[in-house]
């Protein structure tokens, strides 16, 4: 289930588009993506909402490997 997330600047609350996959018990956030490689554009995206939702650890997983364990990256701000 999808989890909006709000932006505060300069004292305004804005909720935009950003939705992460899971959040799960307020503590880890988990993106899925299933493409052919992973690339930094994906890993800014997480990193970007485990800032913006003050969560330190946070799991991107990449279903479109041959082993799953192969697309599976680990975060930590």
């Amino acid at each position: 289930m999808e989890e909006p997330v709000s932006v505060t600047y300069k004292e305004v609350t804005l909720d935009c588009g950003y939705r992460l996959d899971f959040l799960v018990d307020g503590k880890v956030i988990i993106e899925l993506k299933s493409v052919e490689k992973i690339m930094g554009i994906h890993q800014a995206q997480l990193l970007t909402y485990m800032k913006l939702a003050k969560v330190e650890r946070g799991l991107l997983i990449n279903f479109n490997t041959p082993r799953l364990v192969d697309g599976i990256k680990r975060f930590r701000l």
